[in-house]
């Protein structure tokens, strides 16, 4: 019987610039040696060193592109189990209350390749009031509704025993909230959906997601939802 090495993996995490940076990676981007030692505070070279490991790990990934090398987190799955990690991991639920008042904490942000924070637990409420989710065998499963495709959703068409719509919408505990988002590539299609239409840009917050007007009016006319009312949650 093989054995799971969590050794491995619990060596890769048990650094605390190696955690910088990959909580860099959960925006979802590439980066550069040098842009995450600098997220990192640490010299170009320990960097090397440290992503180094995190490659023997299978955590992260490195590309080639041109002269510079881009580093990834490997997958979505990945990316799955670091946010379930912050979440359990030791956080004062009033430490974060302070962070969220001085705006350390985005509203909206990216969580490897959907959206999470405050508005995205709401968001991902407001589907199961609307039952366009519905919570099944500790996973979501996505119902058939045309809200979805003014969200630019487009749900797997066969269904069959082993039905995928799991997989396609699971359910991710937000860290800094304590309650779900909705993950997987129904995640995956809203956030490129937003980026789309305009909904959401980039700011300089790390992971931080700016919702424009546009996006600001279509969560209100789509979800009935008003986002300046999460603004003290």
């Amino acid at each position: 019987m093989t054995t799971p090495r969590f050794d491995i993996i619990g060596q890769a995490l048990s650094d605390a610039s190696r955690t910088r940076m990959l909580c860099e990676l959960m925006e979802g981007r590439s980066f550069t040696n040098k842009e995450l030692a600098s997220a990192a505070g640490i010299t170009a070279q320990t960097a090397t060193a440290h992503l180094r490991m995190l490659q023997n790990a299978g955590l992260v990934l490195a590309e080639k592109r041109g002269r510079c090398v881009f580093h990834r987190l490997a997958n979505a799955e990945v990316a799955g189990v670091l946010e379930q990690l912050a979440a359990i991991a030791p956080s004062s639920h009033l430490h974060l209350a302070q962070r969220r008042k001085a705006g350390d904490i985005a509203q909206l942000r990216s969580c490897y390749d959907h959206l999470a924070g405050p508005l995205a637990v709401a968001m991902t409420a407001r589907f199961l009031q609307r039952g366009l989710l519905v919570e099944e065998n500790g996973g979501f499963r996505a119902c058939a509704d045309e809200t979805w495709q003014k969200l630019g959703v487009s749900l797997p068409q066969k269904v069959s025993a082993a039905d995928s719509r799991q997989s396609f919408a699971r359910p991710c505990m937000d860290w800094t909230e304590r309650r779900l988002h909705v993950s997987g590539p129904l995640g995956k299609q809203i956030l490129t959906h937003a980026f789309d239409r305009g909904w959401v840009k980039r700011n300089t917050h790390k992971r931080g997601l700016q919702l424009t007007g546009l996006g600001s009016r279509a969560l209100a006319e789509i979800l009935n939802l008003r986002s300046e009312a999460l603004i003290d949650v």
